[in-house]
């Protein structure tokens, strides 16, 4: 694909985005461009996951090379052109552009003949659920597609456009989530003295929690805790009975994690016998931590050195993915690729005014096919 049609294929999938794993059309548009190119392709792997093979060598030296299709369930404020025509559906964190690259990739592989190693062109759906990678795991997708190693890449704002980045070890956060819910009892507000007000309660708690990270939690592990919701059944002149608080932690240890919960349930549990108020507290994982494997960190970064400029020592980073969840079945590296700092490129992730930067997608491409002829002879 020339670097126009790159563009026109990028703007197709951001203007059509689809979500979760209902991606009938981006993953039909995919696996149809690859099959028109020669390519083994199959579908619905782990329920819309597409595995596309170029067989060049023993399978047990294939490598997978890996991109997210779905979207995110928000709206685009941008207006150019090809601007989400879904409302509450937008490629605000790029997979359009991670396909796009993957696409170009193995086409031109397809094409080269020096290469003499079997790749896998994986392409995952719910990325943004934490979801979609453990699917295709549990519908077999190492055993039915073996391979030594897996890599994957994703764009970032605020980056030079063109550079990468990336460190061995822990390199992306695990991300848990807290439901907490504190019952008192409601009643008139003119008369807060003849109930228990689930309002302090939560207060208390919201704030006592921003001690976690502060007091409990070595400044060299770099938690995160953020509370991101709070929902009461009361209204202007009601005190309600029951508050609810939401949120997420991040961190790069699972020690961390055991950590957080441990003194969350403490200071809820304070502070509700404090104003004799009832509590409920769930806490689960929904990301694990992303850890790049020593060597094949190496590897990536080396093929990453023959395309631009790389950062080999950059992060942690206290965002998520669920690329993590491959690595605990089989080795590999995941990359982060600059896209930009003006403008709609260097909007945060996950912003309605974000956009994937079609300048960076021949970078990506040549990235790819430069790690994929990297590991010939591995």
């Amino acid at each position: 694909m020339t670097n126009p049609d790159l563009t026109a294929f990028r703007r197709d999938l951001h203007k059509h985005p689809e979500t979760g794993f209902e991606l009938a059309r981006t993953a039909g548009v995919i696996a149809d461009k690859l099959e028109q190119a020669g390519l083994e392709v199959r579908r619905g792997i782990g329920g819309a996951g597409i595995v596309a093979s170029l067989r060049r060598g023993a399978d047990e030296s294939a490598i997978g090379l890996r991109a997210d299709m779905d979207a995110l369930p928000i709206t685009e404020k941008n207006g150019f052109p090809h601007c989400s025509v879904h409302a509450g559906k937008f490629h605000g964190c790029g997979h359009d552009g991670h396909s796009t690259m993957l696409v170009g990739a193995a086409l031109e592989l397809a094409r080269d003949d020096s290469l003499a190693r079997t790749v896998h062109f994986i392409f995952q759906p719910d990325e943004e659920n934490g979801t979609g990678a453990a699917a295709m795991i549990a519908d077999g997708l190492f055993e039915r597609f073996p391979m030594r190693e897996i890599y994957g890449l994703h764009n970032l704002p605020g980056m030079t456009a063109g550079n990468f980045a990336v460190k061995a070890g822990p390199f992306c956060a695990f991300e848990d989530n807290f439901e907490i819910t504190i019952t008192g009892r409601g009643g008139h507000s003119s008369m807060p003295e003849k109930g228990i007000d689930p309002i302090v309660v939560a207060g208390s708690v919201i704030m006592q929690l921003q001690s976690i990270v502060s007091r409990n939690v070595s400044a060299a592990d770099r938690a995160v805790v953020s509370v991101t919701g709070i929902q009461t059944d009361g209204a202007r002149n009601i005190i309600p009975d029951t508050v609810v608080i939401t949120g997420d932690c991040r961190g790069f240890e699972r020690h961390v994690s055991r950590k957080i919960s441990e003194r969350m349930n403490e200071i809820v549990q304070g502070a509700c016998a404090a104003h004799g108020a009832k509590r409920e507290v769930s806490y689960s994982t929904s990301f694990r931590p992303l850890v790049n494997d020593a060597e094949c960190t190496e590897i990536i970064a080396d093929a990453a050195a023959g395309v631009s400029e790389v950062d080999r020592d950059y992060g942690p980073v206290t965002f998520s993915e669920d690329f993590a969840e491959f690595l605990q079945h089989c080795p590999g590296a995941f990359i982060l690729l600059g896209n930009g700092t003006e403008g709609a490129h260097g909007m945060s992730l996950h912003n309605p005014a974000y956009d994937f930067n079609d300048e960076i997608i021949r970078t990506g491409v040549d990235f790819w096919k430069t790690l994929a002829l990297s590991r010939q002879g591995a």
